[in-house]
């Protein structure tokens, strides 16, 4: 478990993840353009994104990277 202090990722659900970066960037327009992904440009929702981003690790890691980025070091 000690190798997990230090990871900001620990214990966050990928939902959560997703649902914090749309409230930061005001929305899913406002993520879409940071990210451009369909699953976050047409037709977005949390269910299709959660969908694509299982499936899709480059663009997980994208969107696991921007959380870190943007929430976890303004906390």
């Amino acid at each position: 478990m000690s190798e997990q202090k230090n990871n900001p990722l620990h214990g966050k659900r990928l939902d959560t993840i997703i649902e914090e970066l749309v409230k930061y960037y005001g929305g899913w327009e406002g993520l879409g353009k940071e990210i451009n992904i369909k699953c976050f440009n047409e037709n977005p929702s949390l269910k299709s994104s959660l969908t694509f981003l299982r499936k899709t690790p480059w663009a997980r890691a994208k969107v696991e990277n921007l959380y870190i980025y943007r929430i976890c070091r303004n906390k």
